[in-house]
Parts: structure tokens; C-alpha cells; sequence
């Protein structure tokens, strides 16, 4: 058996204070919700005219830099001379990088694929909007899941010799210990702003750093063979 629910009935006219109530309006009043006015930019012709505005100044910066820079081709491709190292462009330089660690299964399939997922499975969780910090609720749980996550992450790393990755895992890693030991009323400005980090801010910082790192490292220390070389070295 539900208990009885409570209706009562006055007058007014602020639906929003008075959504569960039976209300009478007046002559002298009138229906309405009441709502405070923020700053609005229509969407034509302000917004269109700045997204205008950027895309001509971008096709004027990169004529420029046509008139004084030379882009970086190389000769004509020959099919009978294949380059070494044989090099991918350079947003796939981290997927290539990878497929040096891993097997093609792994790092081809496996690994995108996961990311693919998650992008899948992530809508349908409960998405902190509010952005609140990782810490700031059930601490010594959240610090325990996410130290667990973070040393499986580094084994698994360290048992393919992936060390590129391992290092900014690594950093991403100290950052979160020291901010589950942060408040966002510390006095330190840095040690206050990682405090107020959610954990969506902390997955996409630790995929930009990876992505960084390893398109740097198939970028300038990969020679022929793709083996390890320093940069200034022909």
C-alpha cells in the first residue's frame, strides 16, 4: 500500500516553486515561470560571421606560410625503393609506434577497437555534470580503484617493454596521488586546481600525453629499421 499523497491548493502563479501543487490563478495574476536572463549569442548571424571570420584567417596564415616555406616533400615515389624507415603520416606515427611493442592483433585491432567501445559505453553511464573532482567524494575508494587501475596499466606496460608509454603513465599516475591528497582550499594554486579535476579531465589528459609522447617518438627517434636514434644524428 502506497501512502496517501498530500495535495493541497493555494494561489499562485510561479510554476517552478509550485510543480507538485494544484494551483488557482486569479484575474489579477497570470501563469508563468519565472526565469533569470543569462547571456545568449543567436546562432545566425553572430556565430556563423565568427566561424567565418576564423576560417579566412586560417586560409590566410597557411597562404602565407605556402609563400615562405616549402612544404616537406620528398622525391617521387619509386615502388622498387622502399624508404626505411618506412614512416606513416603523422597522426598514425602512434599507431605505428605501438605496432613495434605489440603484436598487429593488439595494437591494430584490440586497442582501437577498446577505444571504439568506450566511446560507446561512455553515454550510457552516469556523466558527472556538474564536473566535480575526482576526490572530493569517497576518497579512499576512488584512490584505491584508480592506484589499482594505474599499476595494471604500468605491468602490462613493462611486460612488453613498452617504456614510451610507461613514463607518461607514470607521471599521469603521481598527479593523481597527489591530488587524492588535495583540497580544493589548499593554498598551493596548482595542488587546488588538481583537486577540482574530474575524471573525465584525467582520461583525456592521460590519452593526449600518450598520443604526444608516441607521435614524438616515431616522429625524431625512429631511424632505419625503426630503431632508436637521436635526432641530431643522420
Amino acid at each position: 500500500m502506497t501512502p496517501p499523497r498530500d495535495f493541497t491548493a493555494e494561489v499562485g502563479s510561479d510554476m517552478r516553486v509550485s510543480q507538485r501543487r494544484v494551483l488557482f490563478v486569479t484575474r489579477r495574476t497570470s501563469s508563468q515561470v519565472r526565469a533569470y536572463e543569462e547571456e545568449r549569442v543567436q546562432t545566425f548571424p553572430e556565430v556563423l560571421i565568427r566561424a567565418l571570420l576564423a576560417v579566412e584567417c586560417l586560409f590566410l596564415g597557411l597562404v602565407l606560410m605556402s609563400l615562405f616555406f616549402n612544404a616537406p616533400l620528398e622525391g617521387i615515389a619509386n615502388p622498387t625503393n622502399t624508404p626505411n624507415p618506412a614512416k606513416a603520416p603523422w597522426y598514425f606515427l602512434g599507431l605505428q609506434e605501438m605496432l613495434h611493442y605489440f603484436p598487429p592483433v593488439v595494437a591494430g585491432v584490440i586497442i582501437p577497437g577498446l577505444l571504439v567501445v568506450s566511446l560507446i559505453v561512455i553515454p550510457y553511464f552516469d556523466i558527472n555534470i556538474e564536473a566535480q573532482g575526482l576526490f572530493l567524494k569517497n576518497r579512499t575508494q576512488r584512490l584505491r580503484w584508480s592506484m589499482i587501475l594505474s599499476v595494471a596499466l604500468i605491468v602490462f606496460l613493462a611486460v612488453f617493454d613498452v617504456y614510451v608509454a610507461l613514463v607518461p603513465t607514470a607521471i599521469v599516475a603521481l598527479f593523481l596521488l597527489l591530488a587524492a591528497f588535495s583540497s580544493p582550499q589548499s593554498p598551493s594554486r596548482f595542488r587546488s586546481y588538481l583537486a577540482q579535476r574530474p575524471v573525465s579531465w584525467w582520461i583525456m589528459t592521460w590519452f593526449l600525453f600518450q598520443l604526444i609522447v608516441l607521435t614524438a617518438v616515431g616522429t625524431f627517434f625512429r631511424g632505419p629499421g625503426w630503431s632508436w636514434v637521436l635526432p641530431w644524428r643522420s
